[in-house]
């Protein structure tokens, strides 16, 4: 990090810190891969329109991101050589980012997020079949791989359980979701004890999420056109199945299903899920009680959708294809889930990742 970046900073932080952001602020960030850039956009919580910011050059194949907990700080993974991660601050005045310093990644990244404390950066990598943590220092920005951790092949996502004292991972070639111990005090991942949870096979999970309420877990393939419910033990960190349902659209062509992403409404009421053959968003209502998932719809989205996300509110849904220009906005009814194309915007060329921040107002965090 630069004289030059650590000054601006403070004096952005201080200012907003002190003066208060005088009304509440939604940013959303898309990475395009081949622009090799990020869009950065207001989100109107009133309208759900989108009003472009700025678009920042990242010279490299930007793709997987994650924001730091208290959602000051941006973390972009470059897939291209050389492997990196270029950590930013979030202006939240404006939304606009600062880039603060650059870190090496230990191969080409496919995902990464932040564990609880946001003082350590997990990776997840495709091609290299390994899973990696960079420690974070204490101004937010990443630093070296401290640690890499040998998968079976084609590791897909990781995360933080909600208690911070293991991580979970996908593993698309091995159908398999592994559980391994996180030590918070010095970042160490160890293989645990515990079975992977096997899924059926050339199944190739991929992303996956937690209910809001800890209780179920979320996990898209993306080789057979499923999703599956696993009911989550959060005093012991394990999962049981519960379902597994279609997110293929009625009536389906296409030579192969492809899977992508999934989220969780904040109320935990409904869920969405990408596929990428048909370029459908799958919407299911979940149940309360069981997880369980009904399904309720499905949408024509962007061409191609690898990434989207639900803003903090709940109330909109942004979604972009990888082979599309437009990133789709649109608005989601709070009693039914069903979704109303708002408007197209304009991003970069190769667009994969959205991540959404909500800064309230009063001290801008």
């Amino acid at each position: 990090m630069s004289v030059r970046a650590t000054l601006v900073a403070a004096v952005l932080f201080a200012g907003a810190l002190g003066s208060g952001v005088s009304q509440a602020a939604t940013y959303a960030y898309v990475s395009n891969a081949d622009s090799q850039d990020i869009s950065v956009f207001s989100l109107d919580k009133s309208s759900g329109s989108l009003a472009a910011i700025e678009t920042v050059p990242v010279g490299g194949t930007v793709m997987p991101m994650a924001l730091s907990p208290d959602h000051l700080r941006l973390y972009a993974a470059l897939r291209s050589k050389p492997y990196s991660v270029v950590s930013f601050a979030v202006n939240p005045l404006d939304g606009r980012l600062i880039e603060l310093g650059r870190a090496p990644l230990a191969e080409s990244m496919a995902y990464v997020s932040t564990d609880a404390t946001g003082r350590y950066l997990f990776s997840a990598s495709y091609g290299g079949n390994l899973l990696a943590v960079n420690r974070i220092a204490e101004n937010g920005v990443a630093g070296d791989v401290q640690q890499t951790v040998k998968t079976g092949p084609m590791a897909h996502a990781i995360r933080n359980a909600p208690d911070n004292r293991y991580v979970f991972a996908s593993v698309l070639g091995s159908d398999a979701w592994l559980r391994l111990k996180f030590d918070a005090s010095n970042g160490q991942l160890t293989e645990d004890a515990a079975p992977a949870h096997s899924l059926p096979a050339k199944s190739g999970p991929r992303h996956f999420v937690f209910s809001p309420d800890h209780r179920f877990v979320y996990l898209i393939d993306e080789l057979d056109g499923k999703l599956h419910v696993l009911a989550f033990d959060s005093t012991r960190d394990k999962v049981k199945p519960v379902q597994t349902v279609s997110i293929l659209p009625p009536n389906f062509s296409g030579d192969k299903p492809w899977g992508a992403d999934v989220h969780v409404t904040p109320d935990g009421r409904f869920l969405y899920a990408s596929e990428r053959t048909s370029n459908t968003l799958a919407v299911y209502r979940v149940s309360a009680k069981s997880g369980e998932l009904t399904r309720i719809g499905t949408y024509q989205t962007e061409k191609q959708p690898r990434g989207f996300n639900i803003d903090p509110s709940g109330k909109y849904l942004l979604a972009v294809g990888q082979l599309s220009s437009n990133m789709s906005a649109y608005r989601i009814d709070r009693d039914s889930g069903a979704l109303t194309l708002i408007g197209q915007y304009p991003v970069g060329k190769g667009a994969n990742w959205i991540e959404i921040v909500e800064f309230e107002g009063s001290n801008g965090n």
